[in-house]
Parts: C-alpha cells; sequence; structure tokens
C-alpha cells in the first residue's frame, strides 16, 4: 500500500448489543478505602420543573477503566487516552470451572495456550476478557470482594506470568475481567495491574454478562468520562456481538 493511500476502513457486523456494566448506586461493592457513592438533589421537579441530581464517587467506583496514570507517574491520564483503543475485537476466556475449587484462581500460560487449541491464536489488538461468574456475587459486596474475617480479600484473578505473556506474545489491546480487580483479591502488589499500564495497556475491572459473549467475534465499546489527569473513570462498556 502506498504510504498515502487511505488505510482500510473498518466494518463492524453485529446482531446483537449487550451492556457489561453495572448499574452505580451507594450499595454497590467498593474497594476498601474508596470514596463513597453519593447523590443528591440539585433540582427538583417540584421546586425547579425538572430533576438533576449531583454525584460524587471514586475514579475506579463500579464497572471502570484504570489509566496508566494510576500506577506510573507520567502515564497516560483519562481524557488522553486515544479514542481507536476504546473500540476494540473481544475474546472471552472462561475459568469458572477453575474458579469453582478455587475461588484465588489466577489465569495462567497453559489456560491461554488449552484456549488457544480449541479458538485459534489470541488475535492481536484484542481485549482479553476473563469471565470468571464472580459477577453473579455483585449484589453482596462482602461475598463479591472475598472479604474475610481478617479484612483479607479473595477473588480470581490474571496471574502476571499470563498477562505479560498476553502483552508480550499476543500483542493485546488490554485485560479485563468480572472480578474487583485483574490482580486477584491475595495480591495487594497491583503487579498485574502496573504491568499492563506500563506498556500500556487498557485494565478493566467490575464487568458483568461476559456469559452472554462468544469467545471470540465481539468488538468491544468503551464509554468513558474524559477526567482531566483522571486516573481512571466510570465507563459504559457495551459489547457488539455476531
Amino acid at each position: 500500500m502506498s504510504p498515502d493511500a487511505e488505510p482500510p476502513a473498518n466494518t463492524i457486523h453485529y446482531r446483537r448489543v449487550i451492556d457489561l456494566s453495572h448499574p452505580i448506586h451507594p450499595e454497590i461493592p467498593r474497594w476498601p478505602g474508596d470514596p463513597p457513592v453519593e447523590f443528591e438533589d440539585a433540582a427538583t421537579m417540584a421546586r425547579d420543573g425538572f430533576f438533576l441530581r449531583r454525584f460524587s464517587l471514586g475514579e475506579h467506583t463500579g464497572t471502570h477503566l484504570n489509566a496508566p496514570g494510576s500506577f506510573h507517574p507520567g502515564g497516560l491520564s483519562v481524557d488522553a487516552i486515544p479514542a481507536g483503543s476504546l473500540v476494540v475485537p473481544a475474546v472471552v476466556m472462561d475459568v469458572r470451572h477453575r474458579v469453582e475449587n478455587d475461588p484465588g484462581y489466577l489465569l495462567t500460560v497453559a489456560d491461554i495456550r488449552a484456549w488457544e487449541a480449541e479458538h485459534g491464536p489470541v488475535p492481536p489488538n484484542a481485549a482479553v476478557l476473563l469471565q470468571t461468574g464472580w459477577d453473579a456475587k455483585w449484589d453482596s459486596p462482602g461475598d463479591y470482594l472475598g472479604v474475610s474475617d481478617d479484612g483479607g480479600m479473595t477473588f480470581p484473578g490474571f496471574g502476571l506470568d499470563a498477562a505479560q505473556f498476553l502483552t508480550g506474545q499476543r500483542q493485546i489491546a488490554g485485560i479485563g475481567i468480572d472480578t474487583a480487580g485483574v490482580d486477584g483479591g491475595q495480591d495487594q502488589t497491583f503487579a498485574v495491574n502496573s504491568w499492563a499500564l506500563s506498556q500500556p495497556r487498557t485494565v478493566l475491572e467490575n464487568l458483568t454478562n461476559l456469559d452472554q459473549l462468544p469467545p471470540v467475534g465481539a468488538v468491544l465499546v468503551v464509554g468513558v468520562l474524559r477526567l482531566l489527569g483522571g486516573s481512571g473513570s466510570p465507563a459504559s462498556v457495551l459489547a457488539l456481538a455476531p
């Protein structure tokens, strides 16, 4: 192709639009120490003739995207993330059978290779979404976070080796999960988050409805608030599925 030629247009064919985001309200699961979710009426029908609320919440509240600047000084803030990186193909890896007997299960390179043996190589520039089934616990925050008597947390995530394999060997666009964090609840070093965002890659957390997606063939559309200097943003994540 000539360097002056226009690149081919992208075409998306889909039959279903699936919402992968949880509604936000004050009782949703919240990472320990994160700001509470608060709503306050700013205008009412009775007083003003229209309804309007103000809200306050953390940048990593509910279904959200982490920006590189949340772990790396000088990393991109959410307002600077290229728009093109927010529309990407998606693959879904289902580890629910692993999680049944090990709630702290972490995705391995062997899991990825097993998935590829069935579905083909993970395509470059795709988001890899880990389906654990953990979103079924969303309405019970303590269970969702896997909080123990000593204050620790347990839930599934990505192993660091798996994340490094996906970014280095498969050149993916990002990772996402239907739990409170891509690292898994027992890793308080945030090693996977830090690694993925250092590349930089997209990180999505607290997804839902991944059971409605095919292993291959969906396209993600990630809507964020362009918060100037933001470490991340609550996200409206839609999947366009064949």
